[in-house]
């Protein structure tokens, strides 16, 4: 079934040269927590995914920066702001060795 069909951009091209994978704890592990947080998660352009993770923390975040002063405003003025936040752990992506392109079917 498909679901959509999409562009594939040139992030460097459009100036965003960084890419970050970003764990994210909660202060609380609640329905409502979670709503809250996901509510505003869509709010925010520079998320790109966001999956809700079972063990040592609750949602990944990819997210896309065009550098790291980019990554620090966004950090701060948008991930630590995000409802229920207790806990950040960020890692930059230093090269995608394998992009995601697709279902193996």
């Amino acid at each position: 079934m498909i679901t959509s069909y999409t562009a594939t951009l040139d992030r460097t091209a459009l100036g965003l040269a960084n890419e970050f994978f970003v764990e994210v704890s909660l202060s609380a592990q609640t329905e409502e927590a979670f709503e809250k947080f996901e509510t505003a998660v869509q709010k925010v352009p520079e998320i790109l995914e966001c999956h809700l993770m079972s063990g040592q923390f609750d949602y990944l975040l990819r997210v896309t920066a065009a550098d790291a002063a980019d990554y620090e405003r966004i950090h701060r003025s948008r991930i630590s702001r995000l409802p229920g936040v207790q806990r950040i752990q960020s890692s930059l992506a230093l090269r995608t060795v394998k992009a995601w392109a697709g279902y193996p079917i």
